[in-house]
């Protein structure tokens, strides 16, 4: 017999820890690409790059950074979560790391943000 899907799970503070890390990771990984393209633009000299840098020196790009910036704490974050679940002898403080990871992540985020400000 098959087993049906709980949507209690999804109210456990774990599954949105795995969820965070899981997105963030496939934006992270959706982002290569584009980062690959820019940094190839030094390839056709030094005039085609200086004029990408200009064209991203706009608002948007720099929001885009700073949500860079807040996709890669989230997911280190989440990955050393995973790390010392796995590693370390459990004592049932799994809330506490969720929480310090998203703390962290978003700690990361503004101090990012108030660098752009500043």
């Amino acid at each position: 017999m098959m087993r049906t899907n709980d949507f209690r799970a999804r109210k456990h503070p774990a599954y949105w820890a795995f969820l965070v890390h899981r997105v963030s990771g496939l934006a992270l990984a959706a982002f290569l690409p584009v980062h690959f393209w820019a940094m190839g633009q030094a390839i056709y000299g030094e005039a085609a790059l200086d004029e990408f840098i200009r064209f991203t020196d706009r608002a948007l790009f720099k929001f885009g950074e700073w949500g860079l910036v807040v996709l890669l704490a989230l997911h280190m974050m989440g990955g050393v979560r995973l790390l010392l679940i796995e590693f370390r002898p459990w004592s049932g403080l799994r809330k506490n790391w969720i929480a310090g990871a998203l703390g962290f992540g978003a700690a990361a985020g503004m101090a990012f943000a108030l660098a752009l400000i500043g």
